[in-house]
């Protein structure tokens, strides 16, 4: 009986260490995520970090020649959106995989996200 609990526990340990390993690999990949955008012009790029913040924008000099300043920051949100969106789908592909099985992931993060997921439903007495 014993020999089965040593042998059970030692392969539930091994299995924590496996995923711990694992997450600290994805932190760090989240931690060195990010992504620039250029606009198809060359005028615009942006660099959006792991957490979608904005760590670039350069802008060609010629850009003040060709656009107005409406449409140079409408040139600005939209690579700033590609940016953002091109990380958020790196994000995704990098945390799902760690979600445990059956919480979906726009439960966790996705817009009106919380940690229901995680928790099971109360049940009617």
């Amino acid at each position: 009986m014993q020999e089965e609990i040593d042998a059970a526990f030692k392969e539930a340990t091994a299995g924590f260490g496996q995923s711990a390993s694992r997450m600290r690999d994805v932190y760090e990949q989240l931690n060195e995520l990010s992504h620039a955008a250029r606009s198809a012009d060359g005028m615009v790029t942006v660099i959006v970090d792991s957490r979608g913040q904005v760590r670039s924008l350069a802008l060609d000099p010629r850009v003040y020649r060709k656009l107005s300043p409406s449409e140079l920051a409408d040139a600005i949100m939209h690579q700033v959106g590609v940016a953002m969106r091109e990380v958020s789908a790196r994000t995704r592909e990098l945390v799902e995989p760690m979600l445990p099985e059956g919480v979906p992931y726009d439960d966790v993060f996705g817009t009106g996200a919380g940690l229901k997921g995680f928790f099971p439903s109360p049940q009617e007495p």
